[in-house]
């Protein structure tokens, strides 16, 4: 099922998180998409933590990124995160880095997998969840 819900967040690039050039570290970079997933799921409706007291986890099973152009010390980078596609347990987010100047910075795609707390297994999606994100592409329709 594709989905399309999207969402934009903002971030600078602090001093800590850069190199003697003034590169934000690669590394960093996995952090950002993080932001911009929770910050899609907090605007969405559904918080990592209501997940979390409702016995739900989604751990990351796979993560890609392609890097166009450094981000760089003090730079306000927007993320943009879609929901691309909710398919059993798995549901995929793909992102979009830029910079003040419009520029792709970095493009990534991550799947992470719905599972029991208790039992770390795979697990459909809650149905609130579910809900939340057929009435987010009926708004967009309309």
């Amino acid at each position: 099922m594709a989905q399309g819900f999207k969402h934009i967040t903002q971030v600078r690039v602090r001093y800590g998180e850069t190199d003697q050039m003034g590169y934000c570290y690669y590394g960093n970079y996995a952090q950002y998409f993080e932001v911009g997933r929770v910050e899609t799921m907090r605007t969405l409706g559904c918080s990592y933590k209501k997940l979390e007291a409702d016995g739900i986890m989604l751990p990351v099973s796979d993560f890609q990124v392609k890097y166009f152009r450094p981000a760089l010390y003090d730079d306000l980078l927007s993320i943009k995160t879609e929901i691309v596609e909710l398919r059993g347990p798995r549901i995929v987010f793909d992102y979009e880095i830029t910079n003040e100047k419009n520029e792709i910075i970095s493009k990534a795609s991550t799947t992470l997998v719905f599972v029991k707390k208790e039992t770390m297994r795979p697990t459909s999606p809650p149905s609130y969840f579910e809900t939340l994100l057929q009435k987010s592409q009926a708004n967009v329709k309309s």
